[in-house]
């Protein structure tokens, strides 16, 4: 079934293939949903924005995120990777070319909004090196996927002020944004001719019905329905941002109107849960194809956690240097960037320690790290050392990053045919985890911002008391109706 034998980087087969195209199309996705953080300043003075405009730009960027990865979870259980993430690349490139061409706020505000879109690429490369690789090296590879292909948030932000000046003139960072849009196309065909879903005489296991998560208890049901809230209530708090309560962007009418579309659509999202789980209201689930729902429940705040802290943190890290060491902006902007470099390292650590050592074990060293990292975090002031201030974010970044890459390990270990729908809720909790944090620290000291985060740290660390070690096998259905056992240990 699989190549045995370690993971050799170098290789270019087989199922190593496969992951190196994962992460380059995950690589691709970030280069281009950041593409406009490094170029902000030539971007602000070109179309004659405000201070606020700008901020409106970073939040509208993230929030499409959130509902995107729970749809292109179920589009990538139901249609397989191989055609899912050749179409999200070449769609994508659309709204990048158009914010390229953009010559108003609005203009730029409706392709930023479109563009997260792209941010919901991720899940589907979890549930295609799933496919790939054995129980024991999962880890590894997902961390790889993840932390690799994660980087192209910080390669835009060295390459594309280059890239502007090279283009020259003012109109450098129109060149430099299309010319993402068109590797993302490019990439998209090679993707599609270069990868297969699964290797040779697998079978691709598809969710029985599209349209929410299959839980298997009535108990699972509601703790479902409970994990949806927070996913919608980050929209509200994002159409509240701005609102003539916050920035000022919508007027109170359309506020309300996105209010009371929010929570027509999540009464219809409770129903179609409900209509996809009508069975076990019915008759019992057999004990074989069950799984338990809390597993996922306890990733998604480990996510939150983690990847939400990393996505708010990086946002704001350069001004914090800037601020509280009255540093320039480039070399703030610098240090901070080593926080982003970490994640070539630290998101395969976290994977490939969760292979060696347990996923809980693993799991409740990092997420004690990281509350301690973030209350260490709320104790910098202009007294410290730079060097020690900086020594202090690149420990906590390891933690946090080596978490995503451990609470990577188990998504993909929950119930095969379900991975991408996990992935895109458990994906979505960090993108909630974002928004919560930035539009706290909106509120707030940076003090009081890192204790919030090492607060939300020790809940992760109480809820994981929770998690079960995944163990022996999951099951699976055939099309012919056989039983298949994967291994999860």
């Amino acid at each position: 079934m699989h190549d045995s034998g370690k993971l050799n980087l170098l290789s270019f087969t087989g199922k190593m293939k496969i992951l190196h195209f994962s992460w380059i199309a995950f690589f691709i996705t970030f280069f281009v949903w950041f593409n406009h953080a490094p170029l902000l300043g030539s971007i602000a003075e070109s179309l004659g924005l405000t201070k606020s405009e700008v901020k409106t730009l970073l939040i509208l960027n993230v929030a499409l995120t959130i509902p995107a990865r729970i749809i292109i979870g179920m589009l990538t259980d139901k249609f397989g990777p191989r055609i899912t993430y050749a179409a999200l690349l070449f769609l994508a490139s659309i709204p990048c070319f158009m914010f390229a061409l953009s010559d108003s706020f609005i203009q730029a505000a409706i392709s930023r909004f479109l563009l997260g879109f792209i941010g919901a690429g991720f899940v589907i490369g979890i549930r295609m090196v799933s496919e790939w690789f054995p129980a024991n090296e999962l880890g590894t590879a997902e961390g790889i996927y993840g932390g690799w292909g994660n980087f192209g948030s910080a390669a835009g932000a060295m390459t594309l002020p280059t890239l502007a000046l090279l283009f020259g003139g003012e109109d450098g960072w129109r060149y430099a944004v299309g010319l993402s849009g068109a590797f993302s196309l490019i990439f998209s065909f090679i993707w599609y001719k270069n990868v297969s879903d699964t290797p040779k005489g697998s079978t691709y296991f598809k969710p029985k019905k599209i349209g929410g998560l299959e839980v298997t208890s009535k108990s699972d049901f509601a703790f479902l329905l409970i994990m949806k809230i927070p996913m919608y209530a980050a929209l509200a708090l994002l159409t509240w941002k701005l609102s003539p309560a916050g920035v000022s962007m919508l007027s109170d009418a359309v506020a309300l109107g996105i209010y009371l579309t929010l929570s027509l659509i999540f009464i219809y999202d409770c129903y179609s849960a409900y209509s996809v789980n009508r069975e076990i209201f019915e008759k019992p689930v057999p004990e074989v194809h069950q799984y338990k729902f809390k597993q996922v429940a306890v990733l998604n705040v480990l996510y939150f956690a983690t990847f939400g802290s990393e996505l708010a943190v990086v946002s704001m890290l350069p001004l914090f240097f800037a601020d509280v060491f009255e540093l320039d902006m480039v070399y703030a902007g610098l240090l901070a960037s080593a926080y982003a470099f970490m994640n070539l390292m630290s998101r395969p650590g976290g994977g490939w320690i969760s292979d060696r050592f347990g996923r809980k074990k693993t799991l409740l060293i990092l997420t004690a790290g990281l509350a301690v990292g973030y209350a260490t975090m709320s104790m910098i002031d202009s007294s410290w050392p730079l060097f020690l201030a900086v020594g202090a974010a690149m420990a906590c970044s390891f933690f946090v990053q080596a978490g995503e890459g451990a609470v990577f390990a188990v998504v993909p270990l929950i119930k095969r045919r379900l991975t991408g729908q996990i992935a895109g809720m458990t994906g979505a909790y960090g993108n909630v985890g974002a928004v919560f944090y930035l539009t706290v620290l909106s509120m707030v000291s940076y003090e009081i911002f890192f204790s919030v985060i090492a607060c939300t740290a020790v809940l992760g660390f109480i809820a994981l008391l929770f998690l079960e070690e995944p163990k022996g096998h999951m099951a699976e259905v055939k099309e012919d109706g056989t039983v298949e056992l994967i291994e999860v240990s």
